[in-house]
C-alpha cells in the first residue's frame, strides 16, 4: 500500500476512537435555552461579534446567526463573510479548520469558536508531515487539496478547491497539461476524476457522515419512494452517488430542491442542512439518506459528532471568556493565502458560486 493509503489506514482507529469520546451536548430545556440566547445576544453587541454557523450545526445555532445579523452557510461563504463584515470578533460555529479559514482571510480579527475539541475525519486524516511526504514523491504533480484540511495543508497546496468549484478547476489544470496529487478525500476525489478523466493520485481520507450512506437501503428507501429524487454530496461512496438525479455541494444541493418538482427528496448529507432544507421547500417531504441497515454501521448516523458538539452553552462561555481563540503562524498563513485566494480569482473570472460549498 502507498502513503497515501496506509496512513489514514493508520489513523482510522484513533479518528474512531476520538468519536467513540466526544462528550454529548447537555440537555436544555426550552427555558434555559432562550436564557442562553438572551445572553448570547447582549454579548454579542457589548464585545462587536458576529455568529457565523454551518450548516451542519445544530438548528437553534442556525437560528441564533440569523436572528443576529449573522450567517449560515459553507465554510469559504462563512470565511468570506466575516472578512466583509464590521465585527471585530467572528464566532465560528463548526469545525476547526473552519475557524482558520476565517483567520487566513480576515488575520486582524479575534476568531472564537464555541469549542477548538471539534474537529474533522478528513482534516485529522491527513496530517501535514506524511501529506507532505507524499507530495514530495511526485514533484511533477500539481497538488490540489479540499477546502476541509488544515491550514498547513492549505499552506502546501498550490490550489484548493471546494466541492462546487472542484471539476472546473480540475479540468483547467489538465487543459494546461498538468497532472495532480488530490487531497484528502476519496470520494469527492474519485466522483472528479470520473467526470474529467485527470490524472489524478489520491490520499485516501473520508468523511466519516458522507462514507457511511449505504447503497442497499438506499435502493431499499427509493423503492418506497419511486416518486422521489436523490440529492447527494460528492463526499459520499461513488456507489451512492451513481444513484443520484444530483449531484453537488451543500448549497448546491438546497438550489437544488428547490428547481425539483419532485414531492419528496431523499438528501445524502449531514441532517443539519435540513434546518436550511425546511426553509426552502417547506411543502416538500424530506427523507434522510440511510446510514444504518443490512450494511451499515452506522458510526455518525449522517450527523457529524463533532458539529454536534457546538452548543449555546459553550458558545455562551467562550464569548463571554473571550476563550477558544484561533491562532494561525503568520508564515504559514500567508503562504495558505496564496492557493486560497487563486481559486477565489478563478472562480470570479470563470462566473463560478465562489461561496464555501463544502
Amino acid at each position: 500500500m502507498s502513503l497515501a493509503e496506509t496512513i489514514p489506514h493508520k489513523l482510522q482507529a484513533s479518528i474512531d476512537n476520538i468519536i467513540d469520546n466526544v462528550v454529548p451536548s447537555p440537555w436544555l430545556s426550552e427555558a434555559e435555552k432562550a436564557d442562553y440566547i438572551v445572553k448570547i445576544k447582549a454579548l454579542l453587541k457589548q464585545k462587536n461579534a458576529v455568529v457565523i454557523a454551518h450548516y451542519y450545526v445544530e438548528d437553534e445555532l442556525q437560528a441564533l446567526a440569523e436572528e443576529t445579523g449573522g450567517h449560515v452557510s459553507d465554510s469559504l461563504d462563512m470565511a468570506n463573510f466575516g472578512a466583509q463584515h464590521s465585527a471585530n470578533t467572528l464566532v465560528i460555529c463548526g469545525v476547526r479548520f473552519m475557524g482558520e479559514t476565517s483567520k487566513i482571510l480576515s488575520p486582524e480579527k479575534t476568531i472564537i469558536m464555541p469549542t477548538l475539541d471539534a474537529e474533522c475525519s478528513l482534516d485529522l486524516g491527513c496530517p501535514i508531515d506524511e501529506f507532505s511526504q507524499f507530495c514530495d514523491q511526485h514533484p511533477d504533480r500539481e497538488v490540489v487539496v479540499y477546502a476541509n484540511t488544515s491550514v498547513e495543508v492549505k499552506a502546501r497546496a498550490d490550489w484548493i478547491v471546494t466541492s462546487s468549484n472542484a471539476i472546473q478547476i480540475v479540468s483547467h489544470l489538465m487543459d494546461e497539461g498538468k497532472k495532480i496529487i488530490w487531497g484528502p478525500d476519496r470520494h469527492l476525489g474519485q466522483y472528479i476524476k470520473n467526470k474529467t478523466n485527470a490524472d489524478m493520485i489520491m490520499w485516501q481520507g473520508n468523511c466519516v457522515v458522507h462514507d457511511e450512506f449505504k447503497l442497499y437501503e438506499l435502493e431499499e428507501l427509493m423503492k418506497k419512494h419511486p416518486q422521489a429524487e436523490v440529492l447527494v454530496h460528492p463526499e459520499s461512496p461513488e456507489a451512492v452517488i451513481a444513484k443520484a438525479d444530483f449531484v453537488g455541494s451543500t448549497k448546491q444541493i438546497i438550489a437544488a430542491g428547490k428547481k425539483s418538482n419532485a414531492p419528496t427528496l431523499i438528501i445524502a448529507t449531514d441532517h443539519g442542512l435540513f434546518y436550511k432544507m425546511k426553509q426552502a421547500v417547506p411543502d416538500k417531504l424530506l427523507i434522510p439518506a440511510p446510514t444504518g441497515g443490512k450494511s451499515a454501521t452506522c458510526k455518525s448516523c449522517a450527523h457529524c459528532p463533532w458539529m454536534a458538539m457546538n452548543t449555546l452553552v459553550n458558545l455562551y462561555e467562550a464569548l463571554r471568556d473571550g476563550t477558544n481563540t484561533i491562532e494561525v503562524d503568520e508564515e504559514t498563513r500567508k503562504k495558505a493565502l496564496l492557493p486560497l485566494n487563486r481559486m477565489i480569482d478563478f472562480s470570479r473570472e470563470q462566473g463560478i458560486l465562489t461561496a464555501g460549498d463544502a
